[in-house]
């Protein structure tokens, strides 16, 4: 199954998920000047951020929506870094948090898990129910594709539906979370975690080890950590034995070269990066072991 993919690859490289949201203000002006078309400053910022990084990181998450806002060249952009990643031999999560039902849900599974925008992974939003997520599952099952649920965000307005407690004392999350856990034990790979992953923001910490413990098969996609206030001792607490989740950083990584005058070769700031939050995630977790 594709998560035993996504497990080797945190157990060789690290916890870093590199998310492409790359917004073209982020691209530096004496690099952009070099095209003549904007779409083709994209693609190749993008390309060498992954060329700088690929073999120091767990997998890549592409925001769609920064490609969306550019129309059809934004989306010829979007397949081409999918497929220049795939080509790599690395792993794509399409951050595309679909959340509709029946026919419509079997659309967006067609249109991401075939085609065009074939990816590996997608996250999706089952606020509006379970049966949001059965029209993938059949890709899931047969066809080496994954899942990542959103489960508890980490925005600041989490709080005004996630958090809100049910009759039985539950808040919404910990409904959320016990229904992915359940439905994931159909979709287990060697590694002892699902197809069926988690969005768990680690921006939230009082409840990390709750939460853990609760979803033992769940693997998490963390978002949180740097800009939005997460630190490497937080995201230690979501993990287990040292793997059990990726951990998204977008901003830190794209725009890392801002933190120095030579921009010249922005990748090589962002390889930095990445080697120093994959060492940063390492040491809380072996901190954490050692307690």
């Amino acid at each position: 199954m594709i998560i035993d993919k996504l497990y080797d690859r945190v157990k060789d490289n690290g916890h870093v998920c590199v998310g492409l949201d790359t917004d073209m203000a982020y691209i530096p002006e004496n690099f952009r000047q070099k095209f003549i078309f904007p779409e083709d400053a994209l693609f190749r910022f993008n390309q060498k951020i992954i060329d700088a990084t690929f073999d120091k990181v767990a997998c890549y998450k592409i925001q769609i929506a920064y490609y969306e806002a550019l129309g059809l060249t934004g989306l010829t952009v979007y397949k081409k870094i999918i497929e220049y990643i795939k080509e790599l031999g690395c792993i794509v999560i399409s951050d595309i948090k679909r959340g509709d039902i029946a026919n419509t849900a079997k659309m967006y599974a067609k249109a991401h898990f075939e085609g065009d925008f074939e990816t590996d992974f997608i996250t999706l939003n089952p606020y509006m129910g379970m049966d949001t997520i059965k029209p993938y599952l059949s890709y899931v099952r047969n066809d080496e594709k994954g899942i990542f649920t959103l489960v508890r965000t980490s925005n600041e307005g989490a709080k005004d539906i996630e958090y809100i407690s049910s009759i039985d004392s539950k808040r919404v999350y910990e409904i959320v979370s016990d229904k992915v856990e359940t439905l994931g034990k159909e979709y287990l790979g060697q590694c002892g975690y699902s197809s069926i992953g988690g969005v768990i923001g680690c921006t939230h910490v009082d409840e990390a080890l709750k939460l853990r413990n609760n979803m033992k098969t769940t693997f998490f996609l963390i978002p949180g950590y740097g800009a939005q206030g997460g630190t490497a001792d937080d995201v230690a607490l979501y993990l287990k034995d040292g793997n059990g989740g990726v951990v998204n950083s977008s901003r830190g990584i794209l725009l890392a070269y801002k933190r120095h005058e030579n921009i010249l070769h922005f990748e090589d700031y962002s390889r930095q990066a990445v080697i120093n939050m994959r060492d940063d995630i390492l040491n809380a977790v072996k901190k954490l072991k050692d307690k």
